[in-house]
């Protein structure tokens, strides 16, 4: 979101992509309570302002909308909308100062009834970037923009996505008036986002005291100021976010998103790469075949949460046993995008796995996956999971994805030790070896490690 890429979380982000895969299957009454003990004091780990981005994309439960039509007619009575249009109108035609802003800030907040400049300033971005004001040589005049229930909905709800991208990124510069809040304000709507029936707001602050503390090793004094004045600033934040249209109270006294907010943190949720979804786009994936779901996921048309769909409307063993049978028979591609189906499915699916140590292509993903249940399973030898490596990268470099399947690699063993990874790759019986050894040999950044792989590639070939 709008400040994903150098905040902390308020759940770590690791954690947060297990709650929202748990909340995509739980009933509606438990996910406000399995939130409500998502926040144990030692799983934080969050990282400053200065940390680099991470890219870990989050796959979030399907949401149900409300209609287009529905939605834009919001958009005119969101109170901030309300007021940024008033500012408009007030403003008319006049000076601007050298950076573009009124020369009496307080002129306008007494008339119209502001609570203060920091209010002004962002009715004052909003204004002026969507087009209600437009500022020209020193003086500002009426913008293009005359904001109308009449205009059509897409004009209406795309007015409103700059409205909201206005907002968030004032969180760089003091949105709500606490930097800690400001800090988290991208991963607490996510939060939110993923959790439609809403958080108590001891959750919010619980959470955002546990990142505080992890990221800036606060001392204990601070830590307990903090802990004291917090609750009244997130309340406050609250109400600035309702003012914004962005959040509003349940039923049951706990924030959540509006329609609106749901709407629009979703557009910023897929501006950042992230997997949400509406339930009628991942709907049409319930009655696919396992063949043609691999066949979705290989060239990119499904998402993560199309395979929780298509998980859910079959038995777990009978979705396994397609599964393998479209894995036995495929390519290291298939096998790959097959077998990260076949993770998420649990021990009542052993028995189409227990099958599959018969098949010659499949028999160590099967073997493996018995494993990690803690079910009896053929060992593997070194030999064995350097075969499943070769069929990993192979796997990625089949769906066109290069430069992942070298990271890959790299993830295999640190260092020196990646030459003695390319030789045994190289002794392996597997019909893709050479693909991946060229493409080691030609493309990775260490000189070193290219070459074994080069040599490794040319005594493949003459054995």
């Amino acid at each position: 979101m709008a400040k994903s890429g150098n905040s902390g979380n308020v759940f770590d982000i690791g954690e947060l992509r297990r709650l929202v895969d748990e909340l995509g299957t739980a009933p509606r009454e438990l996910r406000a309570a399995v939130l409500e003990e998502s926040v144990p004091e030692d799983s934080v780990t969050v990282t400053g302002r200065d940390c680099p981005p991470r890219g870990d994309a989050l796959s979030f439960p399907p949401v149900d909308l409300a209609p287009d039509e529905e939605l834009a007619s919001y958009v005119p009575h969101v109170p901030l909308v309300v007021d940024a249009q008033r500012l408009a109108a007030w403003t008319g035609a006049r000076q601007v100062t050298p950076e573009g802003l009124l020369p009496d800030p307080f002129a306008p907040c007494a008339e119209l009834d502001l609570p203060g400049p920091a209010r002004l300033h962002l009715l004052w971005v909003v204004a002026v970037n969507t087009g209600m004001l437009r500022i020209s040589r020193g003086r500002v005049a009426p913008g293009p923009l005359v904001l109308s229930p009449d205009l059509p909905p897409r004009a209406l709800l795309g007015f409103w996505d700059g409205v909201v991208m206005d907002v968030l990124d004032r969180a760089d510069d003091d949105l709500t008036g606490s930097p800690v809040i400001d800090d988290h304000l991208a991963e607490m709507l996510a939060t939110l986002y993923a959790v439609r029936e809403g958080l108590s707001t001891a959750t919010l602050v619980k959470g955002v005291l546990q990142s505080h503390q992890v990221a800036c090793g606060a001392r204990q004094a601070e830590m307990r100021v903090l802990a004291r004045e917090l609750p009244a600033r997130l309340e406050s934040a609250l109400s600035l976010l309702a003012y914004c249209g962005l959040v509003e109270t349940s039923r049951s006294g706990r924030p959540r998103l509006t329609p609106l907010g749901m709407w629009a943190v979703r557009q910023d949720l897929m501006r950042e790469g992230h997997d949400a979804p509406t339930g009628a786009e991942v709907a049409v994936f319930t009655d696919l075949g396992a063949a043609e779901l691999v066949e979705a996921i290989m060239m990119g048309s499904a998402a993560p949460s199309a395979v929780t769909v298509w998980l859910e409307s079959r038995h777990p063993e009978a979705a396994a046993r397609e599964l393998v049978k479209v894995a036995a028979s495929g390519t290291a591609g298939r096998r790959g995008a097959a077998g990260t189906i076949l993770e998420e499915l649990g021990p009542e699916a052993e028995a189409p796995l227990r099958e599959a140590l018969s098949e010659p292509a499949m028999w160590r993903y099967a073997a493996s996956w018995l494993h990690i249940r803690d079910l009896p399973a053929p060992a593997l030898t070194p030999a064995d999971n350097t075969w499943l490596a070769v069929d990993s990268l192979a796997s990625l470099l089949e769906r066109g994805d290069a430069s992942e399947a070298i990271c890959e690699f790299d993830a295999l063993e640190p260092g020196e030790d990646l030459v003695r990874v390319i030789e045994e790759m190289a002794l392996v019986d597997h019909p893709d070896t050479f693909a991946v050894l060229d493409l080691l040999g030609s493309s990775h950044g260490d000189a070193v490690v290219a070459k074994s792989a080069r040599k490794a590639a040319m005594k493949a070939r003459s054995r």
